[in-house]
């Protein structure tokens, strides 16, 4: 599949490319757009040590490039493909390193949010290593029952937030499963970090999401500058326009790497309605 023509065209619809190369010129083009970008080397649950130190420092070469050639981005990384699943002091470690370059440089490092299992440890590194050197976020999927009280927890301590709804399969008892009431805890958590957080992003296509950010940020007198919306590399470029014409921030995702094709089973044998999402998307 990784090989096949037809499947290459199609990925290279969501995916930036291969290489860090190809990478940095497609954000260039979203650069003179008017729109930053969060650069993301597939390869999540590497299989060693050495996978997670190669992954490392595909992000350390990433991070200078974004400086070097100055394009607007940062960077975003699982824990598991820093190797949390082999050594979780190691994958501290490499996470550490690249958060200290991000010091140095002026760059800021995103730390993806993983399935419910990885939460605790996920939050616990990220506020380590907030305080001791800044340059880091975090991710909160709304459909996480316990996600108000993270999210009061991270404004509380100036923690960026990255909100989205959540793309694995969880067990009710850790997860809202009914659409209604993820859609509901987003629009409280979004309105919580529009109030109180460190330049929120809202991460969403939902555009009823999108008009009830606009229209809480109007009413609460917050500017445009003090937040950012987000989505993915090549989803709803309409949409993705207007929001840039009306002056409001956007930040897209980009993946790059050559393991796009596990990076989209995972995502669709985790939730399979991720199935209705692309071929929607595909259609437009």
């Amino acid at each position: 599949m990784e090989n096949h023509p037809l499947a290459r065209r199609w990925a290279r619809r969501f995916v930036a490319g291969d290489t860090l190369d190809e990478a940095l010129a497609v954000s260039r083009k979203l650069n003179a757009e008017g729109i930053t970008i969060t650069l993301d080397h597939l390869g999540e649950s590497v299989a060693s040590l050495e996978e997670a130190a190669a992954a490392r420092d595909v992000y350390l070469r990433a991070l200078a490039a974004i400086h070097d050639s100055g394009v607007q981005g940062n960077v975003s990384l699982k824990l598991t493909q820093f190797g949390l699943d082999y050594s979780s002091d190691q994958c501290r470690a490499n996470v550490e390193q690249l958060v200290r370059s991000a010091k140095e440089l002026g760059e800021f490092v995103r730390v993806d949010m993983e399935s419910s299992q990885y939460t605790d440890q996920t939050l616990e590194l990220v506020r380590d290593l907030r305080a001791r050197y800044g340059a880091v976020g975090t991710v909160i999927q709304a459909y996480l029952r316990r996600s108000r009280a993270d999210v009061e927890d991270l404004c509380a301590r100036g923690i960026r937030v990255r909100l989205c709804k959540g793309a694995y399969l969880e067990p009710a008892t850790v997860a809202f499963r009914r659409k209604a009431d993820v859609d509901r805890n987003y629009l409280e958590l979004l309105k919580l970090l529009l109030d109180r957080g460190e330049y929120p992003a809202i991460a969403t296509h939902d555009e009823r999401m999108i008009e009830a950010t606009k229209a809480y940020a109007t009413e609460r007198g917050i500017a445009a500058s003090a937040f950012e919306f987000q989505m993915l590399y090549g989803i709803r470029r309409d949409l993705q326009r207007k929001l840039v014409a009306e002056g409001y921030r956007l930040r897209l995702y980009v993946p790059f790497g050559q393991a796009w094709y596990p990076y989209y089973m995972r995502r669709l044998a985790e939730r399979p309605a991720n199935v209705l999402f692309i071929l929607r998307h595909l259609r437009r």
